[in-house]
Order: structure tokens, then C-alpha cells, then sequence
């Protein structure tokens, strides 16, 4: 499949998984009304709603596993394949990600109390974090992602007391211990 191809397809997927985000009722940009390149710790409205947050290495880091993963089971397929189908696993994720099942089990198994999902603009460039991850895992050597994958998951666990990890964890088995350390 030729770049262009590859390219034109990926900005299709995205903007399909924007379409659908918008017609789920998410709103296009924080209610705020502005558009912030980066949201501190502290900013737990502004949180999901703009470009970056201290859950963007999360979204790094799904690059990096979904570069291994998609180089462990198709083999034979060109990186501009994987990535095309890296878009599908994240979009389809951010999709999830927002729909009222998980927006209130984050309420009711997480920290995230007052988390009312992300909007387009934030899972859009989640998408396009995850997609910097991809690249990056394809271009640096195992360790040099290994490492960085463990410097952003400690250092979002030591700003926020959060992190892929926990995340993934506390959705899928909830310990009650770690939402009381995590809430201070």
C-alpha cells in the first residue's frame, strides 16, 4: 500500500472516529470554550478535554504495546498496515472509552469522581499521541521504549498518583486501597 494510500485511510479513521464521538453527544471541545495545548495535574475539569494531559503517556504507551502486538501477529504486513490497524485499536477504544458504561465505571471504580469522558478534540489527539508511540517503537531500539514506557508510567503515577497500570487495573478489578492512596 502506497503512503499516500496509507495516509489518506488513516485521516478517514480518525475523522469517522470523531464523527461518531460527536454523534454519541461528546462535546467538540472543552465546555470551557477554548483550547488548551497542555492541562496541568491540578486541572482535574480540564482533564480529557484538551490536547494533552497527564494521560497522554498512557496513550504513548498503547502505541508502544500496539506496535509489538500488531509486529507479533502480522508478521508480513508493511508498518503503514500495523499502524492502520494501531488507528483501529485506539479509535475503537476512545469509543468505548466514552460511552456511558465506562464513563461511570471510571465514577465508580476510579478517582475520577467528576469524569464525564473526553471530548473529540482530546480523543482525536489521543489517537495521534498513540500513533507518536507507534512510530517511536518502531524506530528506537526495545530498550530505549522499554525505558521510557516505565519513566512515563512513574513519573504520571508520582505527578497524579494515576497511570496506565492503575488504570487498566482499577476498571477491571477495583482495589480499594489503591482509590484511597490515590485520592490523597
Amino acid at each position: 500500500m502506497s503512503r499516500s494510500k496509507c495516509l489518506i485511510i488513516a485521516l478517514l479513521m480518525i475523522a469517522a472516529t470523531a464523527a461518531i464521538l460527536l454523534a454519541m453527544g461528546r462535546i467538540p471541545i472543552c465546555d470551557c470554550g477554548y483550547v488548551l495545548l497542555w492541562t496541568p495535574a491540578g486541572d482535574v475539569a480540564g482533564s480529557s478535554q484538551h490536547v494533552a494531559d497527564w494521560y497522554t503517556p498512557s496513550h504513548i504507551i498503547h502505541g508502544f504495546l500496539f506496535y509489538l502486538f500488531l509486529w507479533l501477529i502480522l508478521p508480513r504486513a508493511s508498518v503503514c498496515e500495523r499502524a492502520l490497524g494501531a488507528i483501529f485499536i485506539e479509535a475503537a477504544w476512545e469509543i468505548v472509552e466514552n460511552s456511558p458504561w465506562i464513563i461511570d465505571r471510571y465514577r465508580e471504580a476510579t478517582i475520577a469522581i467528576g469524569y464525564t469522558g473526553d471530548s473529540v478534540l482530546n480523543s482525536v489527539f489521543d489517537i495521534f499521541w498513540m500513533l507518536a508511540g507507534f512510530f517511536f517503537a518502531w524506530r528506537m531500539p526495545v530498550w530505549v521504549t522499554v525505558l521510557v514506557g516505565i519513566v512515563f508510567e512513574l513519573l504520571a503515577l508520582w505527578v497524579i498518583r494515576d497511570n496506565l497500570t492503575l488504570n487498566v487495573l482499577m476498571l477491571l478489578y477495583p482495589v480499594e486501597a489503591i482509590k484511597v492512596w490515590q485520592s490523597g
